[in-house]
């Protein structure tokens, strides 16, 4: 995996125009993607620069999701229905490329089965 070509990609993702800013988030999913990488896969697959980049921008939405108070109640406690469609987007897009990486990547999830 590429950083630079994952720190363009978050640049597209969440719409910021420095993305050196945000180095800690990207290094900390460019971290997370290795650990779920099995262990025959292809490193260099640009996939894994999408899948880097949309988990970057999800932990960049959740962030500021979480102080954002531009749609606030009538008391302004809390957001909204506290509903964000930047955040619900950004994790559509991280489960989107989670699917499309599962060839490379371990499961997510267990099933486990009673007899």
């Amino acid at each position: 995996m590429n950083i630079e070509s994952v720190k363009s990609l978050f640049r597209m993702f969440s719409g910021e125009d420095d993305p050196e800013k945000y180095a800690p988030l990207i290094e900390l999913a460019m971290a997370e993607t290795e650990k779920m990488l099995l262990p025959d896969a292809d490193k260099s697959d640009i996939r894994l620069a999408f899948l880097c980049a949309a988990s970057a921008n999800h932990r960049f939405r959740q962030i500021s999701a979480s102080r954002d108070r531009s749609q606030i109640t009538y008391a302004g406690k809390m957001l909204k229905d506290g509903a964000d469609p930047a955040l619900a987007y950004s994790q559509k897009l991280l489960r989107d490329y989670l699917e499309l990486c599962s060839d490379l990547i371990a499961p997510q999830m267990f099933t486990f089965a009673g007899i």
